[in-house]
């Protein structure tokens, strides 16, 4: 039992007289400064704002391949960079710019379709970026009808 004691007895001893230091005097003022200029950063986002999120082709025969340029503007506090753009199906090709736009800087997404499928389509792309909510969706539809003996990739609209 004295033994017992004794052991802690010592280590209590050793616990108080190792925690001299205040952790308060170890913060680098440095580092809280930069901790503080990263935090005031992370709430500002890119925010795309698109003139149209929606555009139709309207009548297109099957097989006329058309285009949209869908334009947007950076209205956030921060650079806008697009990480990935795909479509609900291969018959629909996003291209988009890979470089950052900086707030209030214009960009452009191009939408490409290659007039597959009959009646009513409607097709999604959907955009991963470095937005607050981190995917932007965009719609296209077309009604296509059978084609009248023209052969696919024959015809190109383009729209803007």
């Amino acid at each position: 039992m004295k033994k017992s004691i004794l052991i802690l007895a010592v280590l209590s001893a050793f616990a108080f007289t190792s925690c001299k230091e205040k952790a308060s005097d170890k913060v680098n003022e440095e580092n809280v400064a930069a901790a503080a200029d990263r935090d005031a950063n992370a709430s500002k986002f890119p925010v795309m704002k698109f003139e149209k999120t929606e555009y139709d082709f309207g009548t297109i025969d099957k097989g006329t391949h058309v285009e949209h340029e869908f334009k947007f503007t950076n209205t956030g506090d921060a650079p806008l960079v697009i990480v990935n753009a795909t479509s609900s199906c291969g018959c629909t090709v996003p291209e988009y710019s890979k470089e950052a736009i900086a707030p209030g800087e214009q960009g452009q997404l191009l939408v490409k379709y290659d007039g597959s499928g009959t009646n009513q389509v409607n097709k999604t792309v959907t955009i991963v970026a470095n937005t607050e909510k981190g995917k932007e969706t965009l719609k296209i539809k077309a009604f296509v009808t059978p084609s009248n003996g023209a052969k696919k990739g024959q015809n190109m609209l383009k729209t803007s």
